[in-house]
């Protein structure tokens, strides 16, 4: 606060308030503030002040200039009328909201107002305030605060500030009558709309903490005018008294006089002083024509004379008086208990007014709460009551501990509202007994436990400077007066203190007296003096309970030592919460859950004597095991033993006033003397279990009677104590604390036998319990109604409800079967009242097994409901029949998990039975009933309709009764109580509300209701029930639909499954963005921002409206902001400019960056660098050749070094573009050589990183500051991060897209390095590189089709480029240190196709020379990355041989025969290439389209065009490597006998490609990629012109004709019957799927198309004759997407099951032979030894017979030729890795030969199979026959 008044120069004192009220809706007057100068440089004061209009100021009586700039009201987007704009809109709210802070009225102070200071601070008293200069106030220890150093002060300056309101939206709310309420009395008041909502009456300083004195005069109209004069005389002088009622006005502060306008008879003044320092937000008044009633004093004991108490008034409006009197007769007890306990009231008089349309519960403000009228109840209400005293006494305490006393900080708000929710709990325990109060903390309790677990903050972060979030504060509020009852037990235990009763007085006496300075509590200085007063150190409580969240979880189990005289109690401690965020470092920091909790527990143990004996448990670790001493040598008391009668005859006495014996009472049961329960006769009727005699010894071996943890209430925790159960009714029955008895229920609860329903029995029947433990006893007995035990606990209930009705003529009558009619309602018992609710709610909750009511239960409830009669009750039974009704809508929907038959639509709609539909009829008749009764007698606030309509909800959303709007419609208009339009607006959002008509309803009401309450819910509403609406399975089928989509597209179900969990929201979201109905109602698009751009708008429903927008509209993002936040981590050396002199020798090391975009290099060089960009190993390889002083080592692609200058060689002009390589209008982008491709894909996946939800840490270069990481450039040498990434792409310093991926790898090992494993940043980068993963994969699948794409039309030119560069590059050594920019074409791509073999056969350079393409590829092959030799001039690495040697000569004389061969037949190659695509159907291209959408991404797709020729793949990855040569040769048979399975004419082409055309020659696409041959990422599908499979099509219709919607298509149109007389005139061909039935029966369709278009046909006529939208058109949509799904089903192709069958038979037997044994097995490198195995083979290529064939068992494989692919790849990786002439080669080599083998059985068998019968799903058993 000091920081404010030095920031603004100036504190207030003094605020005078001058305004005419007209009850028209404006306001008018002048403010007059009182300021003092804390600065002499103070030339501008700034004032908040909003929504009025300033018409003049003066400063100290001169005229001063003014800026008033309402940021909020002035709020314009660059295009109002697209409604996508929505984030700006969003974006210029914020912004406003923080420009408001610093005041909207700016006051320029005239030059003839000078500052002149003054020598003393006495200025302040005057005012009423001493100065914070003056003389300095002992304060309370705390962090801020501190007093000034005394300086300079000044004379205090008066701000007059003349303005008017009119029409306002927020701060002030005016009710006046209306059409649809004409009634209503016109009235005014205060209201805390916004949070802002003390500036927009009043200019002033908005803040919390700036106190002053106040000074209030109100004008008002001396009477208001009479809303309806018909019935009430005219306001006159005559009738003054009589009929009309004088306005009044209540405002914060005290009444100093009312006196009349001195110019005007028909006007009033009144006059308020508030002498107290009070902050505007605390201020508030109300006027209008209000009754006043004064609460009288209470003449106590203690005060007699009654002069201390302060006066108390209630207002409320005409009508209500009779309610305001019964509602508020207990608030002088409330002040007089909080005035004894802690201190005297802080101000002089209090007030309550009632009001209209409050948009919250109550406000409250200096010595007057604003209530709502809702809160007021009659004399016969019996459930409002506790409510409106546990709010009204709350408000009264706000004045102590709130208005009075406020928060130091925003972090101590818990501390404030603990405080005044814990003193209103104190009140309650007096007012309502103990009981009420432990029973409620006891809840309050378990309610924590169940909140606390991990989702919520700890009460007080000192660290927020904020106030408390809107939905974390109703946590705050439970929990804090929890905390402070546990710190109140915990501080009463040390012996030297009473607890906070000691603590609090001392608290309010220091704001009294002014030493609490400000009168602002924070957390320190409390505990500060709980401390003084306690002793007790609570640090640890603190960092527990306060600091920190989460609540302990105990498990507790005791067991008796007899040895040892003790009992031993193991006890365990867990934090839920903290377990829930152990793998999650930031919510740890935010959330800080505690992981273990310490302290003292009370363990209370009753003893065999019955003594309890109570022990303290010292809780110092998670885990011990107690030893607590036993006092006693008795053991249980059991019944008919001398013990036992002897306790009984001490009850008799007891109860005939012996004191003796009613000292001893302790040890009786409560329901001791129960006569039906002591009556033989009676137990049999109740069918009362007994204790069995093996319960008996049990017992009486026993050795204590019950034992209680906890016993003193010290710990917010979830205890699990297990105990038998008679020992739980033990406590039951003989514990006096409401809490045991509590416990002893709910543990009872679980144990459904007959002992426990007789025992909850007897509890409800004796009235000694406290009524609560009896509503919980018989809400326990739901669980023994099972058919276990008979249903006995239903008929214990039924037997407890017939007390409230007329016996039954026949005793022994069947309770199941009798009609229960209520006796007349006498609800004076309240107990009897509260408990026979509970029965009825009880009753309606038994079940069957099936998760449906017995019809009895419900005929019961109806008859309840029918017989009703409250004629002769003193007390309303309107909530009674809301519980009826609530209980009957409950009762009549199944529970079963299918509720809306989602899953069993036809199963759930059959076993609704015709019982079921009467039942639910009667119900329906029965409450529509009561809802007529409502109209005509209302009940208190139309609760009864209310509960209605919730009834009518109910139903229509368990599918039981039809929607009908025209029962929630109506009463969602004005006219209605507020409640019941809520109700209404409930149901009509659970429906189809999304509807043009009704959009355009609910917008207008968000727009213009009068009732702010309804505004409100209705755009809170309307984003809550679109997810409802979803999860409901409204658009359950969109979603799953999409879902299943992108599943099958990723082909990982496990690892979609577990992102579909994340994303499930984002799926909803995008699923309600593509509706037609929601997405893309014009409605909605149409009035959306115009209604979020209204001034007068409602800032909830602003709020709302934008919630709204987010989900159902695509946001246009506001691009200026992005490119501010990624500009700056840039690279300072973006773009180089061109030096070409420069010549650094250590270039050579950079040619992974290959420098800027200038192109200059000599056309010799151009070529060279044409193949370089695809092999940057190979560069590295051959760095030390291309330059003599080179010593700089090969840098890693992905290191973040300095972006590298550029320089080339002088000597190089600009290439000439040969072949197309080199143009000079390049990209910058693709300035390092990046192809297209490349560029495409990088760009994509980065844009994909960064909206990974884990690549928030990733997305910045690392600030060892903002980030805590001191040390964190010494450890990471090379740093790397996401915008740093995107930079240097759209620098062009990357040159293909492999070095994009190693600075992702980079950045990855950066953070595993850095953080340790098991940390946060080490998870999330975790995370993310498993997404980069499967995105890179697929994005590496894509460019490879794309490039083998690309492939043939260079391949020819690529030879003689080659050539030229070599000879070049051999006469011109300097050129090649380094490699200009690379040219823009598919030479990228070949990069991930990095084996040698590769380099070979697609580069074609082995011919010049091959002696040093010799002498380079042993090392290159080691690291799997070998493009061709960069420099020949050189000399080359130290060369090891490894024993590739000779497998290179062969390779390199198979690519020169393949050069020969392809020089000679090169015109004939693409006509050769296409028959294969067409051998292969239609499988190749559509698999290979699939692929690419796999990316979800349309560049994605424009890489990968259709594959419908067979290219030489070269290209294919891994898996073409140059060890597979000498395999072809080793095994030539293989490699001629695969041709021969497919068409000859594939046969040259593929001998002339060598090993890898022998993978291609399937015909299938998945053998042109063979390392993408694992699991396919769909199905593939077979043509639809494939013969026809009858039994699926008839599949298909059957599908289709059990859809409703089909019903109309079933049968050919009749012109007459259908009402249209045109339709065969304009369809020509008419189809019906009746029509396609008899042609199928008849053999008409020959092929799966024709019965397709005959289908589509069906469709196309609908459409063709209706017009859209109609019926049929919409049938036909429904219909049309069942098809498409059976469909889709129908030509998905896989194996047959023959074909599967021999498969399976074939690896059954080649795993058993011995030739096998190498590839039974995935490969473990560790194991073998091996650890570069998997840089050799890739992980996705890795294959063995065990992953082969768990392929093959799940229906991955969706031909016999990509089965045969995997053993291939398999063949050739193992040939790879160790080489044909190893061991394992040979093996190898068998095993291929051993595959074909069996394969030739296979494929003949199914190829005969497949020529007679097409590819129908016969049935497994031919398809057996015909193979054998």
């Amino acid at each position: 606060m000091q920081r404010e008044h030095s920031r603004r120069g100036f504190s207030i004192s003094h605020q005078k308030v001058v305004l005419e009220i007209d009850f028209s809706g404006s306001l008018w007057g002048y403010t007059e503030i009182t300021l003092i100068p804390t600065n002499s440089n103070l030339r501008t004061i700034h004032l908040h002040s909003r929504q009025c209009t300033i018409h003049s100021v003066s400063v100290a009586s001169h005229q001063a200039d003014f800026v008033h700039h309402d940021p909020l009201a002035q709020i314009n987007i660059s295009n109002p009328q697209d409604c996508h704009t929505y984030p700006e809109l969003k974006r210029k709210i914020y912004s406003a909201l923080a420009e408001g802070d610093e005041g909207e009225l700016s006051i320029a102070i005239p030059k003839e107002v000078s500052l002149r200071q003054t020598g003393h601070a006495n200025h302040s008293i005057v005012n009423g305030r001493a100065s914070e200069a003056a003389t300095p106030e002992p304060q309370t220890p705390g962090p801020s605060f501190h007093t000034p150093v005394p300086g300079p002060e000044f004379m205090p300056i008066v701000v007059h500030i003349e303005y008017s309101l009119r029409n306002p939206v927020d701060g002030i709310q005016f009710v006046l009558p209306t059409d649809s309420y004409p009634y209503r009395v016109p009235h005014a008041y205060t209201t805390p709309s916004s949070p802002d909502a003390a500036r927009c009456w009043v200019p002033c300083i908005d803040n919390l903490w700036e106190r002053c004195t106040w000074e209030f005069e109100f004008v008002v109209p001396r009477y208001l005018e009479e809303p309806d004069p018909g019935h009430r005389g005219e306001t006159g002088d005559f009738e003054e008294t009589q009929e009309s009622t004088p306005t009044v006005v209540v405002c914060s502060g005290d009444l100093v006089e009312q006196v009349a306008h001195p110019n005007n008879s028909n006007k009033t003044i009144f006059l308020f002083s508030q002498t107290v320092l009070t902050s505007v937000q605390h201020v508030a008044f109300a006027a209008g024509p209000f009754h006043v009633h004064p609460i009288s004093t209470e003449l106590t004991s203690e005060d007699t004379s009654g002069i201390s108490q302060p006066l108390m008034h209630a207002f409320c409006l005409p009508g209500h008086e009779a309610m305001l009197h019964s509602s508020i007769s207990f608030l002088r007890s409330a002040m007089n208990f909080y005035s004894t306990e802690f201190g005297s009231y802080p101000f002089g008089s209090y007030k309550v007014v009632a009001v209209d349309e409050m948009p919250v519960q109550r406000f409250d403000s200096s010595t007057l709460s604003l209530i709502t009228v809702d809160l007021l109840h009659g004399e016969d209400a019996i459930d409002q009551v506790i409510e409106t005293r546990h709010v009204l006494s709350h408000a009264l305490a706000c004045q102590w501990m709130g208005i009075n006393i406020q928060q130091k900080t925003w972090s101590d708000t818990w501390l404030v509202n603990g405080l005044a929710l814990y003193i209103t709990g104190l009140f309650i325990r007096k007012l309502l007994g103990n009981n009420e109060y432990r029973y409620r903390l006891k809840r309050d309790m378990q309610r924590v436990v169940e909140w606390d677990n991990g989702s919520m903050p700890p009460i007080c972060q000192p660290q927020h400077h904020d106030p408390p979030d809107s939905m974390t504060l109703p946590f705050v509020n439970l929990k804090a007066p929890l905390v402070l009852h546990i710190l109140d037990r915990r501080l009463g235990k040390s012996g030297t203190s009473l607890g906070l009763p000691r603590v609090l007085p001392k608290i309010f006496l220091s704001a009294m007296s002014g030493e609490l300075q400000h009168n602002a509590l924070s957390t320190h200085s409390f505990l500060r003096t709980c401390r003084k007063v306690s002793g007790i150190d609570l640090r640890s409580f603190a960092e527990q309970w306060i600091y920190g969240s989460g609540c302990p979880a105990f498990g507790f189990s005791a067991s008796f030592n007899r040895k040892k005289m003790a009992v031993e109690i193991t006890m365990r401690q867990d934090s839920p919460a903290y377990k829930a965020l152990e793998h999650n470092e930031v919510s740890k920091l935010l959330n800080k859950p505690v992981p273990f909790f310490e302290g003292q527990m009370t363990v209370r143990i009753h003893e065999a004597d019955g003594t309890p004996y109570e022990h303290v448990l010292d809780i110092r670790s998670p885990f011990k095991r107690f030893e607590v001493p036993f006092n006693t040598k008795y053991k249980r008391i059991r019944r008919n033993t001398k013990r036992y009668l002897a306790r009984q005859a001490a009850a008799q006495a007891a109860a005939e006033g012996d004191a003796e014996a009613a000292e001893a009472i302790g040890l009786i049961d409560m329901g001791f003397g129960l006569e039906i329960w002591e009556n033989e006769k009676e137990r049999e009727n109740w069918k009362v279990a007994d204790w069995t005699e093996e319960d008996e010894q049990v017992m009486s071996g026993a050795t204590y009677e019950w034992i209680r943890m906890d016993a003193d209430f010290e710990w917010i925790a979830a205890i699990a104590f297990e105990q038998p159960d008679f020992m739980w009714v033990s406590q039951l029955q003989r514990d006096r604390d409401v809490v045991a008895q509590l416990e002893a229920v709910h543990a009872l609860a679980k144990q459904s036998t007959a002992i426990v329903s007789s025992t909850f029995t007897k509890t409800v029947l004796v009235s000694n319990y406290y009524y609560r433990i009896r509503c919980e006893a018989a809400m326990a007995l739901m669980h023994c109604a099972v058919r276990r035990l008979d249903f006995l606990g239903l008929f214990h209930l039924f037997k407890l409800f017939l007390r409230y009705c007329y016996e039954p003529e026949d005793a022994n009558q069947d309770l199941f079967a009798h009609t229960y009619v209520p006796k007349p309602n006498d609800f004076s018992d309240l107990a009897e009242y509260f408990v026979r609710k509970s029965l009825i709610h009880a009753i309606s909750q038994v079940r069957f097994e099936n998760g449906k009511t017995p019809s009895v239960v419900r005929q019961f409830l109806i008859d309840q409901l029918r017989y009703n009669d409250n004629t002769a009750n003193p007390y309303s039974d309107a909530f009674y029949i809301c519980t009826l009704i609530s209980a009957i809508a409950c009762a009549t929907v199944s529970v079963a998990p299918p509720e809306r038959g989602e899953l069993l639509r036809e199963e759930v709609r059959s076993e609704h039975t015709t019982e079921d539909a009467n039942l639910m009829k009667q119900a329906v008749d029965e409450v529509s009933r009561y809802r007529s009764m409502d109209r005509l007698i209302p009940s208190p606030k139309n609760v009864v309709t209310t509960a209605a309509l919730e009834f009518y909800l109910i139903l229509t959303t368990a599918n039981l009764i039809p929607n009908d709007l025209r029962v929630f419609f109506p009463l969602t208009r004005e006219g209605n109580y507020t409640q019941v339009r809520i109700a209404a607006f409930d149901g009509l959002f659970m429906s189809k509300w999304y509807t043009p008509a009704i959009m355009r309803y609910v917008l207008a009401v968000m727009a213009n209701d009068p009732s702010r309450g309804v505004r409100r819910h209705v755009a809170r509403s309307a984003c809550q029930s679109l997810a409802l609406l979803v999860s409901m399975g409204e658009m359950k089928n969109a979603i799953k639909d999409t879902e299943s989509l992108l599943i099958e597209e990723d082909g990982s179900l496990p690892e979609r499954s577990k992102e579909a969990k994340k994303s499930e929201v984002d799926l909803m979201i995008k699923v309600l963005r593509k509706d037609r109905e929601i997405g893309k109602n014009e409605v909605l698009r149409e009035f959306l921002m115009s209604l979020a751009l209204a001034p007068d708008v409602d800032q909830e429903v602003r709020w709302g409206v934008i919630k709204l927008a987010d989900i159902v509209l695509r946001g246009v993002e506001e691009t200026p902001p992005k490119v501010t936040i990624h500009l700056p981590p840039t690279p300072v050396v973006e773009a180089p400019p061109p030096l070409p002199s420069v010549k650094l020798p250590p270039k050579p090391s950079r040619p992974l960056k290959t420098g800027g975009p200038p192109p200059r290099p000599v056309p010799s060089a151009a070529p060279k660098l044409k193949i370089m960009p695809g092999g940057a190993q190979a560069r590295s390889v051959n760095s030390s050749a291309t330059t003599s002083g080179a010593a700089t080592p090969p840098t890693r692609a992905g290191t973040m070094a300095p972006p590298p200058v550029p320089a080339k060689a002088k000597g190089k002009p600009k290439p000439k573009p040969v072949n197309g390589a080199r143009a000079p209008h390049l990209p910058k982008a693709q300035s390092a050589g990046m192809s297209l491709n490349d560029l495409r894909a990088s760009r994509n996946a980065l844009k994909k990183l960064k909206m990974h939800k884990s690549a928030v840490l990733f997305m910045q270069p690392v600030d060892p500051v903002r980030d805590h990481a001191p040390n964190y450039y010494e450890v990471i040498k090379n740093p790397m991060d996401l915008s740093t990434m995107g930079a240097k792409l759209e620098a062009g310093m990357y040159k293909d897209r492999f070095a994009f991926e190693g600075d992702f790898r980079l950045m990855i090992v950066n953070a595993k390095q850095y953080n340790p494993a098991g940390t946060y940043a080490h998870t999330e980068a975790i995370f993310l590189e498993t997404f980069f993963e499967k995105l890179w994969n697929r994005i590496q699948k894509t460019l490879e089709a794309a490039s083998k794409n690309a492939e043939p039309t260079p391949v020819e030119t690529l030879p003689t480029i080659v050539v030229k560069k070599h000879v070049a590059a051999s006469s011109k050594p300097p050129t090649i240190s380094v490699p200009p920019p690379p040219p823009a074409e598919s030479e990228a791509p070949p990069r991930p196709m990095i084996k040698l073999k590769v380099g070979g056969s697609h580069v074609k350079v082995p011919p010049p020379d091959p002696s040093k393409k010799a002498a380079e590829v042993p090392k290159a092959s080691q690291k799997t990355k070998q493009r061709k030799p960069k420099a020949i001039d050189e000399a080359p690495p130290p060369y090891v041989d490894d024993g590739s040697h000779d497998l290179l000569q062969e390779v390199i004389a198979i690519e020169r025969e393949k050069d020969e061969e392809k020089r000679t037949r090169k015109t004939k190659d693409v006509p050769r290439e296409s028959p294969p695509a067409r051998a292969s159907g239609s499988g190749p291209p559509g698999k290979r389209r699939k692929t690419s959408a796999d990316d979800n991404d349309s560049e994605m797709l424009s890489l990968a065009p259709s594959l419908s020729r067979k290219e030489k793949p070269s290209a294919p990855s891994l898996s073409s490597t140059p060890a597979a040569e000498p395999f072809v040769e080793s095994a030539p048979k293989a490699s001629v006998s695969k041709p021969k399975k497919e068409k000859p004419s594939n046969l040259r082409d593929h001998e002339s490609a060598a090993e890898p055309p022998r993978i291609s020659i399937k015909g299938k696409e998945k053998e042109v990629v063979p390392s993408s041959t694992p699991t396919p990422s769909k199905p593939r599908k077979m043509q639809a012109s494939a013969p026809l499979n009858e039994k699926k099509c008839r599949d298909i219709l059957k599908a289709i004709l059990r859809v409703p919607e089909c019903i109309i298509f079933t049968q050919p149109v009749d012109p007459e019957r259908d009402g249209c007389p045109t339709y065969y005139e304009e369809i020509k061909h008419p189809m019906d799927f009746g029509t396609m039935t008899q042609r199928l029966n008849e053999g008409k369709y020959s092929t799966m198309e024709d019965f397709q278009k005959d289908v589509e046909l069906v469709f196309s006529n609908c459409r063709k004759f209706n017009p859209p939208t109609t019926y049929p058109v919409n049938c036909a949509d429904v219909v049309e997407k069942v098809f498409r799904k059976e469909w889709a089903k129908v030509i998905e192709r896989k194996l047959s099951f023959a074909e599967k069958r021999s498969l399976q038979a074939m690896m059954t037997q080649l795993v058993k032979e011995d030739i096998s044994w190498v590839f039974r097995e995935p490969v473990d490198p560790v194991l073998l030894g091996i650890p570069t195995y998997f840089d050799v083979i890739p992980k996705k290529d890795a294959r063995d017979l065990r992953t082969i064939r768990q392929k093959l068992d799940t229906d991955k494989y969706d031909s016999v030729e990509t089965f045969e692919a995997d053993i291939d790849l398999m063949i050739r990786n193992a040939i790879t890795f160790n080489g044909a002439d190893s061991e394992v080669g040979y093996i190898a080599a068998g095993v291929h030969d051993r595959v074909k083998e069996l394969l030739s059985g296979v494929k003949v068998g199914s190829g005969t199979k497949k020529r007679k019968e097409g590819d129908k799903g016969t049935p497994q058993p031919s398809k057996k026959v015909k193979l054998g």
